[in-house]
């Protein structure tokens, strides 16, 4: 089997953590120094373009959409956004990590198709929680996949997106009818109670991490919230 080679490190803001790019024959994983387990597999990807996917399939006008993309990651939820949305829709990707970028323009974007080359795509390198605070009815869909679940992993300062201030600001981000959607590695009842107070009607639906040749879900279950606003909404 061939060995994994390190092709780079990157600073986490605000934090003393780094992440690892690793690669290791057409394989890449990105890792967090410290902990065992990945963060993410370029050969595990179907519940993050599943996150694009179902959210789009909500919208009245997927065509024309406008959708955020919180995390970089390795360019599949932004690939799958992409796809589902029109030529005449567009993406915005929040990146807190520049090097994460990097990455995606470099080695690892092929992992993805190098959706980055799309003219459809505008990089922040920011937070993403800033970008939703200063955003008002911008957004068809907001994509977060910046933790493990609905809690801060990569910065404790994530946290506050999942708060019920959190909430309401990604609603006055979102136009009518728009969807937020929250990736998780695993199911939390408290969240989808959350999403339910601050006005959201929510579906949590469970999706496999990969999918095989014929279109069957594979490996670990990972939850993907739904949360939809009405046509007719108002942001506080």
């Amino acid at each position: 089997m061939l060995p994994w080679t390190l092709l780079g490190r990157a600073p986490i803001p605000g934090t003393q953590d780094r992440l690892l790019l690793w690669q290791r024959g057409d394989e890449f994983s990105i890792r967090i120094s410290g902990y065992v387990s990945e963060l993410m597999n370029s050969r595990l990807h179907g519940s993050e373009e599943a996150l694009a996917t179902q959210a789009c399939a909500l919208l009245k006008s997927p065509q024309t959409a406008r959708v955020l993309v919180g995390g970089l990651g390795m360019g599949f939820t932004l690939a799958a956004a992409l796809q589902a949305v029109g030529e005449t829709g567009s993406a915005v990707v929040a990146e807190l990590v520049p090097e994460v970028v990097e990455w995606n323009r470099g080695a690892l974007g092929a992992a993805a198709g190098r959706p980055l080359d799309d003219s459809r795509v505008s990089v922040l390198i920011s937070d993403v929680a800033e970008v939703i605070r200063a955003a008002r009815a911008e957004y068809d869909a907001v994509l977060l996949d910046v933790d493990n679940g609905p809690e801060g992993m990569t910065q404790q300062e994530n946290n506050w997106l999942y708060t019920p201030a959190g909430l309401a600001a990604a609603r006055r981000a979102l136009r009518p009818g728009g969807v937020l959607a929250v990736w998780s590695a695993e199911q939390d009842t408290g969240f989808t109670a959350r999403l339910t107070a601050a006005g959201y009607a929510v579906q949590v639906r469970t999706v496999h991490a990969r999918t095989d040749k014929s279109g069957r879900g594979r490996g670990a279950r990972h939850t993907i919230w739904l949360a939809q606003l009405n046509e007719g909404s108002r942001r506080a």
